[in-house]
């Protein structure tokens, strides 16, 4: 009660600055019902009237509050005192910013006690703020009514079915990627809206809701549903519109009280007959009539039982498939499935994963590299049957606006393939989905969401999944021929305009990205629908200061074509006709050069921003880490590796393309392997993938004596070679040497003493014949590389001799014979391990192995640097000498 009396004081307290309000008359206590969300103060008059009429209000069943308000946080505590609540709102949207938007709530979270709300039914927390459903709402067993839309959800609890009494469930306009299979508990569920939110596929227990009668799932990113919707023997209602679906299954005609089924805009090239007769069903914005096939949902799980399951080992690069089919697990975590009948005969498959160049992969404006490449052999063998291949990669950071692709190179160029986004329980995270007939080289990106449909003589219509207020309608006689046409949407927002251009006070609509595959001008004018920029309407529009932009297909210029066109308004739209597709952009502003600006917010949208790191680890400063990080991620890499490194403070921030090449120089006395592959002219080479790890972790060396004093100097960052694509205005600040400095960071190697005795041989003392561990193919570890090894080793050599294989008797025997030099019991441990396996020809692999296991993979990187340099220098000599077989030739250098 003390705390009450405190909140009703500061009640009182605020209540007296609200005089300038508009009066809408004193709240009334109308029996059980209190309606507050209509005034300006509502929060304040429910705290005055529990604090005069303290028994009538907490008897209220039905309250209605604005997350608006200012004390929503401080009402929120005295709500669990309402023990005969039944309905609760607490609903954001009674605020409009100055272009009359809507503003969401200010709820977050809710106070863990208002799970004592036993009599709670009903609960609606719409236009708020939450990132997680709050966790007392599943202590709310009464609950039958809630409503989530229009908050920050990107995931529901796993123990979300355990409010087994809910009836209707909203949560629409989200971030939702993912469902819980506990969804499928709700048993008594009967309308689930769902729409607006990322999904890439459903659970199957999502068929176990088995009162459903009303299911809304559009404007989502699902490319398939499951068969379990067939046993929703309720549902009457099921809408999958602005998906990205390629096939629907034939069950759900059989769904007994189905009256309607809206699949419009999807990417159904064909439907089951079954569903195209339904009376009901509603198609439009579908491809129907492809040739091109679409990818089937393949009953995985059934058709691999029984078969056989091949899990290669790190080391190996091959194995061999049967006629009978396999199942393949590469330990990077890509899953290949070969049905039987693929192949004939014994068929060999060599992979590898390579790290992506620039120079031969390719990205398009506003794509994300989101793996390696992976490289497949042999190529151009054609399979019996289609190939599955299931391939992990980085999970953007918008899967809303962005459509995950499989990518594949034929020799020449790179095309799309048709992919499914899943996840499979033998696998970990999402993984991309795609099938083929040949073998090549593959990688995924996230790129615009596309749409796209086959324009034929009767014309038709096509919808964005991103915003369903664009579209573009294809009249009768609009072309002769058949042609295939795609559209892209790229949302802008306001904040990144304002961010952008500073002072300039300009508002923009979506950027729209047309394209087909004719060079033919359409017949007849294509009719384009783009939604006003946030804040306008047409009831208020100057049309003096709206303009309609035109940019060709690169974005590199842009014309302001609102004198050539005729613009049709409605209260939220403006229609324009056009014979011919680029980007097209709409503008609102009292700019007149708009051209100027529209390009550089244009390229701005391109570029990231990102801070360099260089750290030293705490146990050896001469191993160093540089990485470069997204601005939005510098805290926590630096919070995960501060335990282990220190070093200066990351970088000032700079913008980088996807794509882009920089490189690393040490200076001042400091100085790294010039022999590493990655190494150009003393300098290491690194490429900028937003979404992939741009780490490397070095050993630095110093011509300076460091036994009188430390070496302090310094590691530069250095723009490459400018990419084709950078836009002419950035190419043009980047000429000249100072251009192309981005970031300077300190480096100190301590004072040290001399751990090696400058009179004793190279081996301290030991002497064994000369070691050549490996192969001439696979490259050789000498005993100047495992000496230079052994420098890197330190206190932890124990621990490395175990995983290598050495007993416990042997290395307290090592420990126990140096126990004086640490540097000889470390060329010990190492030279014994190399005595024993000096014949094996997998030992590199195993001291590699060892090395990662033991938490050393700088020392492992190292070792992999060394045996690519000689397998490197191998090939070079019997390509000289004449040996190379011809076969296979192409695919080793396309590889490089």
């Amino acid at each position: 009660m003390q705390k009450m009396t405190e909140l009703l004081r500061l009640t009182d307290e605020c209540g007296e600055g609200t005089s300038g309000a508009p009066v809408l008359g004193l709240p009334i206590l109308a029996g059980s019902r209190l309606n507050l969300d209509v005034y300006p103060d509502g929060c304040g008059h429910f705290l005055r009237l529990l604090k005069e009429q303290w028994e009538e209000v907490v008897q209220v069943e039905f309250l209605r509050l604005s997350s608006n308000d200012c004390l929503i946080g401080t009402t929120l505590d005295s709500l669990p005192h309402l023990k005969h609540l039944k309905s609760l709102v607490l609903k954001g949207g009674h605020a409009w910013d100055e272009f009359g938007c809507c503003q969401h709530g200010s709820l977050t979270s809710l106070p863990q006690d208002f799970g004592n709300l036993r009599c709670l039914t009903h609960l609606d927390l719409s236009f708020n703020r939450l990132s997680t459903l709050p966790s007392c709402i599943l202590h709310l067993r009464s609950l039958s009514m809630l409503l989530v839309s229009h908050n920050r959800l990107e995931a529901l609890p796993e123990d979300f079915g355990c409010l087994s009494k809910l009836t209707f469930f909203s949560a629409m306009k989200n971030q939702l990627r993912i469902l819980p299979q506990s969804i499928g508990k709700l048993s008594m569920l009967q309308i689930l809206d769902l729409s607006e939110n990322v999904l890439q596929f459903l659970p199957e227990k999502i068929g176990n809701l088995h009162n459903c009668t009303e299911l809304v799932l559009s404007g989502n990113c699902l490319s398939s549903i499951p068969n379990s919707l067939a046993n929703l023997k309720c549902l009457r209602r099921l809408h999958l519109h602005s998906n990205s679906l390629v096939t629907v299954p034939a069950s759900l005609a059989s769904l007994p009280s189905l009256s309607r089924l809206d699949l419009q805009n999807n990417c159904l090239r064909a439907i089951p007959t079954e569903i195209q007769a339904l009376p009901f069903v509603r198609l439009q914005g579908n491809p129907l009539g492809e040739t091109e096939p679409y990818l089937q949902a393949y009953n995985y799980e059934i058709s691999s039982r029984g078969l056989q399951r091949l899990f290669p080992s790190p080391e190996e690069n091959s194995f061999i498939v049967t006629s009978e089919g396999c199942k393949v697990v590469l330990p990077c975590g890509i899953l290949f499935f070969f049905p039987p009948g693929a192949v004939s005969d014994l068929l060999p498959i060599c992979f590898q994963t390579l790290e992506p160049d620039p120079q031969w992969v390719k990205l398009r404006h506003h794509d994300v590299l989101l793996s390696t490449v992976l490289e497949l052999q042999p190529h151009g063998f054609k399979f019996q049957q289609e190939v599955h291949i299931w391939m992990p990669f980085v999970s953007p950071q918008n899967l809303r606006q962005r459509q995950v692709v499989v990518r594949t190179f034929n020799g020449q160029s790179w095309s799309d393939l048709r992919t499914n986004v899943e996840q499979r329980e033998e696998l970990t995270g999402l993984v991309a989905h795609c099938s083929v007939l040949h073998f090549s080289w593959f990688l995924v990106v996230s790129r615009l969401v596309q749409d796209e449909c086959k324009v034929s003589a009767e014309g038709t219509l096509l919808f964005s999944s991103v915003d369903p207020d664009i579209k573009v309608i294809f009249p009768p006689g609009v072309t002769k021929e058949p042609r295939s046409v795609k559209m892209q949407v790229l949302p802008v927002f306001a904040e990144q305009i304002e961010e952008i251009t500073a002072e300039e006070v300009c508002l923009a609509s979506p950027l729209l990205c047309l394209s087909q595959d004719s060079q033919v001008d359409f017949l007849k004018p294509v009719r384009i629908q783009l939604p006003l920029p946030h804040g306008v309407t047409g009831l208020d529009l100057d049309r003096s200061r709206l303009h309609l932009l035109h940019g060709d297909l690169q974005g590199q210029t842009w014309d302001d074509i609102t004198s050539q066109v005729v613009l049709e308004f409605t209260h939220i739209y403006v229609v324009f006709e056009v014979t011919h597709f680029s980007w097209y952009w709409l503008w609102y502003t009292t700019k007149t050069y708009i051209e100027g600006i529209a390009k550089k917010v244009y390229d701005r949208l391109r570029l990231y921003q990102v801070n360099f790191i260089a750290l030293q680890r705490k146990k050896d400063p001469e191993q160093v880490l540089l990485q470069c990080v997204p601005r939005h991620k510098v805290d926590p890499v630096v919070k995960k590796l501060q335990q282990r490194y220190r070093g200066p403070e990351p970088s000032d921030m700079v913008e980088m393309f996807e794509g882009e090449q920089f490189f690393a120089a040490f200076e001042r006395g400091i100085s790294i392997d010039m022999d590493r592959p990655d190494c150009v002219d003393g300098r290491l080479s690194f490429i900028f993938y937003s979404h992939l790890k741009n780490m490397k972790e070095v050993y630095v060396t110093s011509p300076m004596d460091r036994k009188g004093q430390a070496v302090k100097g310094q590691v530069s960052f250095y723009r490459g070679a400018i990419p084709e694509s950078i836009p002419e205005n950035a190419s043009r600040r980047r000429k000249g040497s100072d251009s192309l400095w981005l970031a300077t960071l300190p480096i100190k190697l301590p004072q040290l003493k001399p751990r090696w005795d400058e009179n004793a041989s190279p081996l301290c003392g030991f002497s064994f014949p000369p070691l050549n561990l490996g192969s001439a193919e696979t490259g050789y570890l000498t005993q100047a590389n495992l000496l230079s090894i052994a420098r890197r080793v330190g206190p932890d050599w124990q621990t490395i001799g175990l995983n290598l294989g050495l007993t416990y008797q042997q290395i307290e025997r090592i420990g126990h014979n140096n126990r004086e030099d640490l540097d000889k019991q470390i060329l010990g441990m190492l030279f014994s391990w190399a005595q024993q396996n000096s014949e094996d020809p997998n030992c590199v692999s195993k001291l590699i192995t060892a090395m990662k296991e033991s938490g050393r993979q700088d020392i492992a990187d190292e070792v992999e640097t060394i045996i690519d340099l000689g397998r490197q220098k191998y090939s070079e000599s019997i390509r000289r000498v004449g040996l190379e077989q011809e076969s296979g030739t192409e695919d080793s250098a396309m590889a490089m």
